[in-house]
């Protein structure tokens, strides 16, 4: 099985070249070196021109992905009573604020919070478990509602949450292999404009450094933004 592993990153090795491709080009070239036989998904890593070190260059945000990224996003909504059933009727997961002591015991089999302002308070006790996973509900990153079945539709439909690591790289899923090229393509378009609209007007110099986008356990390749995004 090893064998045949190496052998297939040897072709895919061979076939990826140093030049950055257009998006055009790179949408089907992805796939062609995609090897693994499950539905992988298909990832973008943005490096940004930023000054990590500065909380007014931090680049975070949500962006609504027209095709979605093809993951049952599972949600925990930590609402009160009031508001529980309109959590439920619009997918959330799991719902209710019984949910925090199950937390406390280790328990965070989920990818997104959503919560209420009135609860935030009640958070403090979990805070330490949410805030390294980047599970902690957060008014910037729109999970944190007064609106919570609104957000948990936008979620389940697509909406996504995006934000720099201590590098200044953004990383993100935008799809799946099984995805046509045109919603790939849609779905990285749409993305990287939010991107570029989250410019912080701090930042000088060049602000989109790289673009390179890979699938799971794939080798990944490096797209010219100026090509297509004038970044």
């Amino acid at each position: 099985m090893s064998k045949k592993l190496t052998k297939n990153r040897k072709k895919i090795i061979e076939k990826i070249s140093k030049k950055k491709y257009s998006l055009e080009e790179a949408v089907p070239f992805i796939k062609e070196i995609n090897f693994v036989k499950f539905d992988a998904s298909v990832d973008i890593s943005v490096h940004l021109g930023i000054d990590v070190r500065l909380p007014n260059q931090m680049v975070r945000g949500t962006v609504k992905l027209p095709h979605g990224t093809g993951k049952n996003i599972c949600i925990l909504a930590l609402v009160n009573k009031e508001k529980e059933s309109e959590a439920k009727e619009a997918g959330a997961d799991y719902v209710g604020l019984d949910f925090i002591e199950k937390i406390k015991s280790g328990w965070t089999d989920i990818d997104i919070i959503i919560a209420t302002p009135s609860v935030m308070n009640k958070l403090g006790s979990i805070g330490k478990i949410l805030g390294p996973k980047g599970l902690m509900p957060n008014p910037k990153m729109d999970t944190v509602s007064t609106n919570p079945g609104k957000s948990i539709k936008e979620i389940k439909s697509g909406r996504i949450s995006f934000r720099t690591d201590r590098y200044g790289i953004v990383h993100s899923s935008i799809g799946r292999v099984s995805f046509s090229n045109q919603y790939l393509l849609d779905n990285i378009k749409e993305f990287m404009i939010t991107i570029i609209r989250n410019k912080p007007s701090t930042s000088k110099g060049v602000y989109i450094k790289s673009i390179h986008l890979s699938t799971t356990m794939s080798n990944s390749i490096s797209l010219d933004s100026k090509s297509f995004f004038n970044a």
